[in-house]
């Protein structure tokens, strides 16, 4: 996922492949998620919201839990500011991808 300030729901439920209805869904459901909204009432989701989608879409599509399983699973570790720790990891990792793009661009320009 490109690098922005603000992504629109449709790219966001590109990323996860999920439907925008199910990203509206985990927002009401989940207080973690607080997109802004444009005038026109276009919401428009941080990159810290699509680090809790991905929280999110990792605990119920690929763990398997509930919506409320996961409400409770990211309750108790918000308190142990895991939470917090797995942004850090995903960060990371957004920044090998760009580093890796970064030199890939490099060395096709040497060619």
């Amino acid at each position: 996922m490109a690098q922005k300030i603000y992504y629109k729901i449709g790219e966001v439920a590109d990323r996860f492949n999920v439907n925008p209805s199910l990203i509206r869904y985990w927002e009401k459901e989940f207080s973690i998620i607080k997109p802004k909204k444009s005038d026109g009432g276009t919401r428009m989701f941080t990159r810290k919201d699509v680090d809790h989608f991905e929280i999110i879409h990792h605990l119920i599509k690929e763990k398997g839990m509930t919506i409320q399983g996961a409400k409770d699973y990211i309750r108790k570790k918000a308190k142990e500011e895991s939470i917090d720790n797995l942004e850090v990891i995903n960060t990371l990792k957004r920044t090998k991808e760009m580093l890796t793009e970064i030199r890939d661009l490099l060395s096709n320009d040497k060619s």
